[in-house]
């Protein structure tokens, strides 16, 4: 088992966000029936393996909140179903795989992302990138694959988003700001993709945190309440 499974992801959250990363034995542990019934007996091994992981890291995330082992199923979409009273999200990259969790009342929303350090390929790049993050790409330092930290930035961003709204974020829908030196980025939502919103108030900017290795990109975000 390599050791990218075990980097954390409590230093991009505050500490009102309960977070779990997926130990060697997370990825074959054990499911509770309403997860396994959302899994499907025709899942391929890989997404069996994840979604185990994933739902092993979201009960003791839970766990880490005082909150009894309470099944995390998936709506149709696969987004996880968390517990009446909490916001949660979760991630999982090859080797790698962590969840967060928080009471409703401290945390309106939460997002994290990880992925493997390496460059996009141009056609992922080109959906991803608008032309003005092109622009600011290219005066970012060196050694740094910045379009795959654009790309976390922006899934961390639609998992706080989709929650609250309940809609669908294109990458265009999100202009991503990186500050390198800080390790945080912003988020603007279209103006377009905020009018059409079916709720009444839509984030208008999501601001989070991320770190870089020579393995992982990792990107987190939250919500607080109004």
């Amino acid at each position: 088992m390599v050791a990218v499974r075990f980097r954390v992801m409590r230093d991009l959250l505050p500490p009102e966000v309960a977070v779990a990363v997926a130990a060697a034995a997370d990825w074959t542990g054990a499911l509770l029936p309403a997860e396994w019934a959302c899994l499907g007996d025709r899942a391929v091994a890989s997404r069996r393996r994840d979604f185990t992981a994933g739902r092993v890291c979201a009960r003791r995330a839970l766990a880490g909140l005082g909150l009894p082992a309470t099944p995390v199923p998936a709506a149709p979409d696969r987004a996880p179903v968390w517990p009446p009273g909490v916001v949660g999200a979760i991630t999982h990259t090859r080797d790698y795989c962590a969840a967060a969790a928080a009471r409703a009342t401290e945390i309106r929303a939460v997002g994290l992302d990880a992925e493997r350090h390496r460059d996009l390929t141009p056609g992922v790049r080109r959906r991803v990138c608008l032309p003005e993050e092109e622009a600011d790409l290219v005066r970012l330092p060196a050694g740094v694959a910045w379009p795959t930290v654009l790309f976390s930035a922006k899934e961390t961003v639609y998992k706080v988003w989709h929650p609250l709204v309940g809609t669908w974020l294109d990458f265009a829908d999100a202009r991503v700001t990186l500050d390198p030196d800080a390790g945080t980025f912003t988020a603007r939502i279209a103006p377009a993709r905020l009018a059409a919103a079916p709720v009444t108030d839509p984030p208008l900017s999501i601001a989070g945190r991320f770190a870089v290795d020579a393995e992982l990109v990792r990107t987190a975000a939250v919500l607080v309440p109004r």
